[in-house]
């Protein structure tokens, strides 16, 4: 089975209403593999901004959402208010989530369900800390997090799983397409074993952890990496290489 190749920019905390306009026109004038999926996760405050401005080709998500609709939660936004905005995806359980802000496995797993229920498309997040790889406990762990996950989505066709290793993220370091290969593959075995075997072979698998210009294109022939969860490259015109990464 053939599965669409898949890039997002996670923009994180970064940017301003001039520089994001810079680079919604680099990538709107960009020459891209029309074969490649790619969206844009902007900070809350410009999504409404960057999906006004970047061709509808592109699909814009939100960095983070919380478990109900609406209420007395100060600084949260709901799926409801991120599809209000025209936007249909959201990054979830990012390592920052998880060991910056202790988001746990639970409340993740809690968010994964009240998206999906909402119509947005999930960019789930798993991955190890360096002690954990050192350890060699990185199944157990990804494992783990994954189960929450899955315990949680009834649709997979919704749901792109993201491994992204914590100790590369950030530091420079990649993982090794080898490295990268390993895990997707092992993941890919445990959706085959714990949910189906028609999900393995379905669910895109994408590798987040440094991925630059440089990176990307071995990473890309790696037969179970099936696209990038790009940091700081994507605010540079690197972007468009690593979108390009299979072309």
């Amino acid at each position: 089975m053939t599965r669409k190749f898949f890039v997002c920019g996670n923009w994180k905390m970064n940017g301003s209403k001039k520089s994001i306009g810079e680079l919604i026109q680099t990538l709107n004038t960009a020459k891209l593999d029309p074969n490649v999926e790619v969206v844009c996760a902007a900070p809350a405050i410009y999504l409404e901004l960057t999906r006004s401005e970047l061709d509808p080709k592109f699909s814009v998500a939100a960095q983070n959402c919380y478990i109900v609709p609406s209420g007395g939660f100060t600084g949260e936004i709901s799926p409801a208010m991120i599809k209000d905005c025209g936007v249909n995806w959201v990054i979830l359980g990012h390592s920052e989530r998880r060991h910056v802000f202790g988001e746990s496995d639970e409340l993740i797993g809690q968010k994964t369900a009240h998206a999906l229920e909402n119509g947005l498309g999930v960019i789930a997040c798993i991955g190890e800390k360096l002690d954990e790889r050192e350890g060699g406990i990185t199944e157990k762990v990804v494992f783990a997090q994954t189960k929450v996950i899955a315990d949680n989505v009834k649709d997979w066709s919704k749901v792109v799983l993201a491994y992204e290793p914590v100790w590369a993220i950030g530091t420079g370091k990649t993982a090794s397409p080898q490295q990268a290969q390993e895990v997707h593959d092992k993941l890919r075995e445990w959706l085959k074993t714990n949910v189906s075997e028609a999900v393995a072979n379905s669910v895109r698998i994408i590798y987040g952890g440094s991925v630059t210009g440089g990176t990307c294109k071995e990473l890309a022939s790696q037969k179970d990496v099936d696209g990038f969860l790009v940091g700081g490259a994507s605010l540079k015109p690197e972007f468009i290489d690593i979108i390009n990464a299979k072309a």
